[in-house]
């Protein structure tokens, strides 16, 4: 009887993951043909199929770029510098250095590790849009390119986007 209770134990555990691995995926949204394409004004942004494959080929807006400044501003620059040079225990966000920590990255691991590390103080508190601008704000800086589309908030599209650094200017 007492090998029968740990036994009970772990399949009611198991049959709790599967029930919220069901749950979790019924929850997922199915994927969607990308919508028709459009040139009227207010159109949706291009569908994923065409979004950049690098950061060189202009992966988020100079508007949004522009949103995300004051919210660096705001939640970043006591720890990463007004101008994202780094603190003293807060790594640079332009640069060398910062260039060669993530290329060969995805935008999608950058913007990951924004969204679940930070602010520091209370990681996760800003929304995916937040996220997305302060990132936009920081390629701006890394003087790379803006395009025709904002980045986007969903990291499976943003880890189709390959980080890498800007070819230097002759």
């Amino acid at each position: 009887m007492k090998a029968s209770l740990p036994f009970a134990t772990i399949v009611g555990v198991l049959a709790i993951g599967v029930m919220c691995a069901t749950v979790g995926a019924e929850q997922t949204p199915t994927p969607q043909p990308p919508p028709a394409a459009s040139s009227a004004p207010g159109a949706p942004a291009a569908p994923a199929d065409t979004a950049p494959r690098s950061v060189l080929d202009g992966a988020y807006t100079e508007e949004q770029a522009k949103r995300g400044q004051p919210l660096y501003s705001r939640e970043c620059a006591s720890c990463h510098g007004p101008m994202l040079e780094g603190g003293e225990e807060a790594p640079p966000l332009s640069g060398g250095t910062f260039t060669s920590n993530w290329n060969g990255s995805t935008v999608g691991d950058v913007f990951d590790r924004i969204r679940f590390t930070m602010p520091a103080d209370n990681p996760g508190r800003l929304s995916r849009q937040d996220d997305a601008d302060v990132l936009a704000y920081m390629l701006s800086v890394a003087s790379l390119p803006a395009g025709k589309t904002e980045l986007p908030t969903q990291t499976e599209i943003l880890k189709q986007i390959r980080f890498e650094p800007p070819k230097p200017k002759h």
